[in-house]
């Protein structure tokens, strides 16, 4: 039976391109039947990265049947992931993030957790010498989702090892890293296709402290100031769209990549609460700036308090 491999619901530029560079990987070097697949539609940034490398988006699953082998990449969290997995035939894990628990095997299983700014690095340093017979298209893929996870290299999230395999796939391909980051920061940026809710899922997780669940969401661009227009409509949706989701309050970070800070829309008394226990900041208005903050992963969770 064929290996699915996907990662996390509302994909993001890592979760669309590993699935594709490991796929590769069972398929060409271990000689396996996989299939890289996606858990919904694909970021602007990352369709951008399939359309450059002229890649065919993979098709969309909602669920896994039992018994279905697959490979799970970008999380370890079953609150990201279909809600069969559990009865699947999970064969491995690939990730950068967290242990989160709540998932059962079959049998034992190969986990591979590092602390990396990116899944692709991860899955690079896996392959091994196999890495250099990459064809160009993976090789952009896994270029294009280290820039994406680590922002050109700005979030704190950024490694030595991450830069360098960067820098060495950038050179195989002949690719500027500013020139391609800006291409890809602009598709990221153009968000003025989805609604509110879409923009309020679209590169958001769950988490819950102290008993109080949140989606976390967080939008990156270059051109803040466009989302930003939009405040009071995204601060509408928010109660609907928790309410659907199963969660207390949603939790809006708009990242701003060039000027390295991030902007939390406070649109009710908790969450301005929350802003000023996390941030240590005094909140006034319906948002507030914090300065240097830029990644979920290490700056956002580990700081939430209630």
């Amino acid at each position: 039976m064929k290996t699915l491999v996907f990662g996390h619901t509302s994909p993001d530029t890592d979760s669309t391109g590993s699935p594709i560079l490991w796929a590769w990987y069972i398929n060409e070097v271990l000689g396996g039947n996989a299939e890289a697949v996606l858990l919904g539609e694909p970021s602007t940034e990352a369709a951008f990265m399939l359309k450059h490398w002229q890649l065919p988006t993979p098709r969309i699953i909602s669920d896994v049947e039992p018994g279905q082998p697959c490979v799970v990449v970008d999380t370890n969290n079953p609150a990201e992931l279909p809600a069969g997995i559990n009865d699947a035939d999970l064969r491995a894990i690939i990730d950068h993030h967290k242990l989160v628990g709540g998932l059962h095997t079959k049998g034992a299983i190969d986990v591979t957790i590092r602390p990396l700014a990116c899944t692709a690095t991860v899955m690079i340093d896996l392959m091994g010498e196999d890495a250099a017979n990459m064809p160009d298209w993976a090789k952009g893929a896994a270029l294009t989702c280290i820039l994406s996870d680590t922002l050109e290299f700005r979030s704190p999230t950024t490694t030595d090892h991450d830069r360098a395999v960067a820098e060495r796939l950038a050179d195989e391909l002949g690719v500027d890293i500013g020139d391609y980051a800006a291409q890809m920061f602009a598709a990221k940026s153009d968000v003025s296709a989805f609604c509110e809710a879409e923009l309020l899922r679209m590169d958001s997780k769950e988490y819950e402290v102290s008993g109080v669940s949140f989606r976390v969401s967080v939008l990156e661009t270059t051109a803040p100031r466009t989302v930003l227009e939009r405040k009071e409509a995204l601060m509408s949706a928010m109660p609907k769209v928790a309410a659907e989701d199963g969660v207390d309050q949603v939790l809006l970070f708009v990242v701003d990549i060039l000027n390295e800070e991030a902007t939390l829309l406070i649109p009710n008394d908790m969450v301005r609460d929350v802003a000023a226990k996390s941030f240590d900041v005094a909140v006034e208005g319906d948002a507030v700036v914090l300065p240097g903050v830029m990644s979920r992963k290490k700056q956002i969770i580990p700081s939430l308090k209630v």
